[in-house]
């Protein structure tokens, strides 16, 4: 339970905190902050209660070994989901597995002008042609879109230049876009297709 104590604390202050004392309830209060963000963002990878719970159980380990490292370069949350983003991407390639990542409610495609042509798809049709594309390809989309992470914070987190990150969304974007529109297209035929039948 979130400490009232804390309410005005900024998370940045709660890791000096805890860095200088290692005193438990500093890192307490940054775990209730975010143990459940954490534990949603695994299930969007692993789609499995059980395993959402021990990877967060792993995450906030690894995190409790580095986080004497965290320089507040970036914001806590983006660091902590960094390590998150780390980890799942590592436990499906080890698994070889395609994670189903499910969109939250508040998924926004919206990116300026850029990205109105993603912003158009029904949603329904995007999560299934996202389900259609590569790990890799869908997380790099929901740290951008999902989790407001910048071109930077991306290519921290993924240790790639940022002109690689953008070249990467740009060709995911295309992907899921031809993608979506093939989908629409297969819909299309079997509805002609149930009405020719019926028809005869």
């Amino acid at each position: 339970m979130k400490n009232k104590a804390f309410k005005v604390v900024a998370d940045e202050e709660l890791v000096r905190l805890y860095v200088e004392t290692q005193r438990n309830i500093y890192f307490e209060e940054l775990y209730d902050r975010y143990v459940d963000k954490v534990y949603r963002k695994c299930l969007s990878f692993v789609k499995n209660e059980a395993h959402a719970e021990d990877f967060t159980h792993d995450i906030f380990l690894r995190v409790v070994l580095k986080i004497g490292s965290f320089k507040e370069h970036s914001k806590f949350s983006t660091w902590l989901y960094s390590i998150t983003y780390n980890y799942c991407m590592d436990q499906v390639r080890q698994s070889k597995k395609q994670a189903e990542i499910a969109l939250d409610e508040n998924f926004d495609l919206e990116d300026e002008n850029y990205d109105l042509e993603l912003a158009d798809m029904q949603t329904q049709g995007l999560k299934k042609a996202l389900q259609k594309i590569d790990a890799d390809e869908r997380a790099i989309l929901l740290m951008k879109y999902q989790d407001d992470f910048s071109i930077k914070e991306i290519s921290d987190t993924l240790k790639i230049t940022e002109s690689a990150v953008k070249m990467r969304l740009m060709r995911t974007k295309e992907k899921l876009k031809k993608i979506y529109k093939e989908n629409i297209i297969f819909l299309l035929i079997i509805i002609i297709k149930a009405i020719w039948f019926w028809r005869k």
